[in-house]
């Protein structure tokens, strides 16, 4: 026979988490996240970078192509057939800051600039020229080093 029919002011054990439980568990979960989110928001931030790298190379390379077929290289990214990619549109900007046609041989420099937000966690503006020269150094943990 259940004892609580027998005693109706009394509950039964099984019944579910006491308060106590409850803030622990809270707790633990609190702990965990706070520990785990800014190593989860460093990963992206990696990753981000990352992306805008490929996205250097495969500009610095469709300017080699460019400069095979017309003696030059371009200003326009669109020219060149470049989409910034979707995951990183709204991350980074890319331009043709160091652009000269006139200069023998001529050159380019392809400049990747994060956003504000990015720039805020200390990202750094990503650069690649002609003669394959990448900035910031590899040393201070960007181009895969």
């Amino acid at each position: 026979m259940n004892p609580c029919r027998l005693y109706p002011g009394r509950r039964s054990r099984g019944a579910g988490f006491t308060l106590i439980e409850l803030m622990i568990a809270v707790a633990v979960v609190a702990i965990l996240a706070a520990v785990a989110y800014p190593s989860y928001a460093d990963y992206i931030r990696k990753g981000k970078r990352a992306a805008a790298q490929a996205a250097l190379m495969d500009i610095a390379s469709r300017q080699q192509a460019w400069l095979l077929d017309r003696r030059a290289y371009s200003s326009d990214l669109s020219a060149l057939g470049f989409v910034v990619p979707a995951q990183i549109a709204s991350d980074y900007t890319f331009t043709v800051p160091g652009f000269d046609g006139t200069a023998v041989p001529p050159q380019f420099t392809v400049q990747a600039t994060p956003s504000a937000a990015l720039q805020g966690y200390g990202e750094l503006t990503l650069t690649v020229n002609q003669a394959g020269a990448k900035t910031p150094a590899a040393t201070a943990g960007y181009w895969g080093k």
